[in-house]
């Protein structure tokens, strides 16, 4: 027989079909995800992460008012101090935006 032949006479339930080979590849990167998750041994380096992800999502909102603020201050000049308003406003809303983070990694 022929190098050919063989290969004719290979029925498709041998060889797993691309479809087969990808649902493998999601199953076993599923269980190590699933395992991983399970483990829950958490690492210095993922108490450093949980500091820089409080830290930028308390910082980001407010830096954000601080500019809405004095865009505004700019603009509308008056009695109210909106860059004032607005750092307040972006504390509280980068607060909550921590809260919810920690909440969330907290849970697992």
């Amino acid at each position: 027989m022929n190098k050919d032949s063989s290969e004719k006479d290979k029925s498709p339930a041998q060889d797993p079909s691309p479809t087969e080979k990808l649902g493998e590849q999601i199953g076993h990167r599923a269980k190590r995800k699933l395992q991983a998750r399970d483990k829950d041994e958490r690492t210095v380096w993922f108490g450093f992460g949980m500091f820089g992800l409080v830290g930028w999502s308390v910082a980001i909102p407010t830096i954000i008012g601080i500019a809405i603020g004095l865009w505004l201050d700019r603009e509308w000049p008056g009695r109210v101090s909106w860059t004032l308003t607005f750092l307040i406003i972006g504390i509280a809303l980068g607060c909550l935006n921590a809260w919810y983070w920690i909440k969330h990694e907290s849970g697992r």
